[in-house]
């Protein structure tokens, strides 16, 4: 834990577990003139809280739904269900397990718009190292446009290979464990199409519905589209195998893999996706890493358990084990 409360801190990353963090962050610091600076290399907000527009389709291409299962991260659906930002969508697909699937109300990453609403985000800003001050008692990053920004604290939500990276670039090590830990690679396929496919039965979703895609979701029935927009997503073998193709094969063969669940619908428009850091294949046992410092935190799904909800609750540790 800091000896004291940062009063500048960077949050590298502006999905779900960095804006989590910085919001706690701001929220705790505004009455003493804290200041959040969050980081990210993407051009907009999200990371795996992902949308995306082909024409007047809407598809999410990352996270499909999220689950709650923790208390603390139930109280924050919450006030974003009355918020009108987050709705459920079904209990389970092919049937019900009574257990809530919850989706943002006009896709996944209107979740990441509303948390990020407010706060100092600068995105298309790829963290490139970090390191101490000359004196030792703050930390310098500089971005790849040479820009460098000082900081008291700073939280890495990246996924770890390249969190590693920066850590290496400031003379520390990560725990070898932690280190070791991979990600399953994700392929994914938008498509729009003409018609109704009548193969992704209500409430709009298959999952690992045979030996190429993990999950097969509609965004028209999901309520998230007015035109009809399938979001295929293969499974991690399947996409290890092909990861390394040139984009133009991926697409090709998803293409020719997602024919089967089309009927008479054809696509009228289409994207390839690729998530190297799709889902980590395994977990370090507490919702954060604490540098030694107290002011260097690691966090992310790989923290204490994966998924979104992992995520956010390894942002809100990490905000509080800074903030004392």
């Amino acid at each position: 834990m800091a000896a004291t409360a940062p009063t500048r801190t960077l949050v590298v990353g502006a999905g779900i577990s960095g804006l989590m963090a910085a919001r706690r962050l701001s929220e705790l610091g505004v009455h003493r003139g804290a200041t959040v600076t969050v980081l990210d290399k993407g051009r907009s907000v999200g990371g795996r809280l992902a949308t995306r527009r082909i024409g007047d389709a809407v598809l999410d291409h990352g996270a499909q739904f999220f689950t709650v299962r923790d208390d603390i991260f139930a109280a924050h659906v919450d006030a974003w269900r009355t918020a009108g930002v987050v709705r459920e969508w079904c209990r389970g697909f092919g049937e019900s397990d009574g257990h809530p699937r919850w989706v943002g109300a006009s896709g996944m990453t209107s979740i990441a718009k509303h948390l990020a609403s407010g706060l100092d985000v600068r995105c298309s800003h790829l963290a490139f190292s970090l390191e101490r001050t000359s004196d030792g008692t703050a930390w310098r990053l500089v971005t790849d446009d040479g820009a460098a920004h000082e900081a008291d604290a700073v939280i890495l939500t990246a996924p770890l290979p390249q969190s590693f990276s920066l850590l290496f670039s400031a003379g520390i090590e990560m725990p070898e464990p932690l280190r070791r830990i991979d990600y399953d690679r994700t392929l994914g396929l938008l498509a729009v199409v003409d018609a109704d496919t009548h193969r992704v039965p209500a409430p709009g979703g298959l999952q690992d519905p045979d030996d190429v895609f993990s999950f097969i979701g509609d965004n028209r029935a999901k309520g998230i589209s007015g035109t009809h927009a399938l979001t295929f997503h293969a499974n991690p073998a399947w996409s290890l195998a092909h990861f390394d193709d040139d984009l133009d094969t991926i697409h090709a063969r998803l293409l020719t893999e997602a024919q089967r669940w089309l009927g008479d619908a054809r696509i009228v428009g289409s994207q390839p996706k690729k998530w190297r850091f799709a889902t980590p294949r395994d977990t370090w046992p507490d919702r954060c890493w604490v540098h030694d410092s107290g002011s260097l935190i690691l966090a992310g799904d790989v923290f204490a358990g994966p998924r979104v909800e992992g995520a956010a609750l390894s942002g809100l540790a990490a905000a509080d084990a800074l903030s004392g």
